[in-house]
């Protein structure tokens, strides 16, 4: 998805940049020219040329910011990228020119006329290059923008280069001449060394490198439920733009609709860990040498003939296992059709099953999500009751949250939450939520449902 509000930002800092550039540039040149400086000639040139890496900056940024299309299925970010090895074309372009003269003036001769107007803008220039550097990177940084990034470096050479022609112009003063365009050659080191930085990371972006560590990848996936392993992690494109694709392996019975929740807890925990993800890809592959679950390989089942089962349970017998579950069918749904249903279930799971020697269903209807009206003072007047019934059972356990509300048969249904000790097993919990739920319905017939949530006492 493409970010506009980040695209808008990044053209606000490259115009900032850009006029402060020509500024810096102007005033080097003019100097230059007039005194005959020809290290501070080439670095105004380097300068203008940092106003004009601006410029392609803008263009790069506006074609990169475009969202994906038939053409480019994965977006224009890599314009960005290929912006930045403009930048790095021009800087080599500029210093071979400098080359040039540089060679000419060691060969011909010519001294340059250095005075006080050739220090105060150096200096005043080179203030403002360490703070347009300073104020690119790290907006670069923040936007997560490459070409920012690469712009900043190129203007961070630009310093090294000013620092140099400062010298130079002291070597000048003090008699050495040729120092001006030996100076120009050290101009030039410095600029090659600054579009090779920016060719390294384009190529590697344009050639796929992996942009993420395939190991911390992997041990952030296999912590999610249901991953067995993660077989193969690819990763490429740039810091703020990264794609992601997995192949995971999971059990063989795993259903599609276990698999989607897996794969978006996959890419929950991978964006919590890497903000720049921009695509992430989830590939599943089957594995059958783990020991066989059960439950999972029952509801597999249930799934092709578009039924619910819970509370699934296996036994072993002597010659091989039994399974026991609840089956939920449709509450229309006629006796005959619905034991049809669910035979050709069981059919199936001794299909799948070979250890399976017994199935044991017990078919109840299947609670759907409608808005039942009911008599809210009646309501009222029930939950009031089995909260009573509650509280006398277990008078210390603090009942609270009580809610109903009706169910499609014109009964209606009870939620009810009470705490016990934090340190009691999970069992005698569970005893204590069964036991009221028992007696609440006992009393209260009409309750089709009750549920009782135990929580920690606070």
């Amino acid at each position: 998805m493409v970010d506009v509000n980040r695209s808008k930002e990044i053209q606000r800092v490259l115009i900032v940049t850009m006029a402060a550039n020509l500024l810096v540039a102007a005033a080097k040149l003019i100097v230059g020219l007039l005194t005959g400086s020809l290290a501070m000639i080439s670095d105004g040139a380097n300068s203008a040329l940092d106003s004009t890496s601006n410029v392609i900056g803008l263009i790069g940024n506006a074609i990169a910011s475009r969202p994906p299309d038939r053409e480019h299925p994965y977006g224009h970010r890599r314009f960005e990228t290929l912006a930045s090895m403009m930048v790095s074309v021009l800087l080599i372009l500029t210093a071979w020119e400098i080359v040039k003269s540089s060679i000419s003036r060691l060969t011909e001769g010519g001294a340059p006329q250095i005075g006080l107007m050739n220090f105060i803008s150096m200096i005043v220039t080179l203030v403002v290059n360490i703070g347009v550097t300073t104020y690119e990177h790290r907006q670069g940084k923040r936007l997560g923008s490459e070409f920012l990034l690469a712009d900043a470096e190129y203007t961070r050479s630009s310093i090294l280069v000013s620092v140099t022609v400062i010298a130079s112009l002291i070597a000048v003063r003090l008699g050495w001449v040729w120092m001006d365009a030996a100076a120009a050659l050290i101009v030039v080191v410095l600029i090659v060394l600054a579009a090779w930085r920016i060719v390294r990371n384009a190529v590697g972006i344009l050639v796929d490198r992996a942009a993420l560590e395939a190991e911390a990848v992997g041990e952030i996936v296999e912590t999610v439920a249901g991953v067995q392993k993660v077989s193969r992690v690819r990763s490429r494109g740039s810091s703020d733009d990264i794609h992601l694709d997995l192949d995971v392996q999971v059990a063989a019975p795993t259903t599609a609709e276990h698999s989607a929740s897996i794969a978006q807890e996959i890419r929950s925990r991978l964006r919590e860990r890497y903000s720049n993800l921009t695509d992430i890809q989830v590939n599943f592959l089957p594995t059958r040498d783990r020991p066989p679950d059960y439950a999972l390989m029952a509801r597999a089942e249930a799934d092709a003939l578009g039924l619910s089962i819970h509370e699934v349970t296996a036994t072993t017998l002597e010659d091989g296992i039994a399974l026991s579950m609840h089956v939920e069918v449709e509450p229309e749904q006629s006796v005959q059709s619905a034991h049809q249903m669910v035979s050709e279930f069981e059919r199936r799971l001794l299909e799948a099953i070979p250890a399976l020697k017994r199935v044991d269903t017990h078919i109840e209807p299947a609670h759907t999500c409608k808005y039942i009206r009911f008599d809210e003072e009646n309501a009222r007047m029930l939950a009031q009751s089995a909260l009573r019934v509650a509280q006398r059972l277990y008078p210390d356990n603090q009942w609270h949250g009580l809610d109903i509300h009706g169910e499609a048969n014109g009964g209606y249904a009870l939620t009810l939450h009470c705490r016990v000790a934090a340190d009691m097993p999970i069992q005698e919990a569970h005893s204590i939520a069964e036991m009221a739920e028992t007696q609440i319905r006992a009393a209260l017939p009409i309750l089709q449902r009750v549920t009782i949530h135990t929580e920690p006492l606070e």
